[in-house]
């Protein structure tokens, strides 16, 4: 059975900076399509960023554009987002998911695979 299994996450104080790991068991990560989306409490889940499979094509959601990297370490089957100059609204559970198809889309219903998050705390 697919798993993705996101780690990282922790207490960050404002301006600082984490970086966030997806891994998976059982299949590969290069050949799948892999986004970040968050949920803050009481909000809806959002599209962060993503990195095709095909080309390793990126694609950020506006208010993280410039301060999150999206990567891929094939050799040790992670994906990371790096997130640099944070803020309190980042806050959220943070959750990598896989699409078989090769765009780099940010809609949730294009992902069949899920991890269970992380959580990124942005405070003082």
């Amino acid at each position: 059975q697919v798993q993705l299994v996101e780690s990282g996450g922790g207490l960050v104080q404002p301006g600082g900076s984490a970086r966030l790991s997806c891994t998976a068991s059982e299949f590969t990560l290069r050949y799948y399509t892999i986004a970040w989306f968050r949920q803050a409490p009481g909000k809806e889940r959002e599209g962060v960023s993503c990195i095709s499979s095909v080309d390793d094509d990126t694609y950020y959601t506006g208010s993280v554009e410039g301060r999150f990297t999206i990567s891929r370490d094939n050799a040790k089957n992670t994906v990371y987002l790096q997130m640099n100059s944070l803020k309190p609204e980042d806050t959220a559970v943070y959750v990598c998911a896989a699409a078989v198809g090769g765009s780099c889309l940010l809609d949730r219903g294009e992902y069949g695979y899920w991890g269970q998050g992380t959580q990124v705390t942005v405070s003082s």
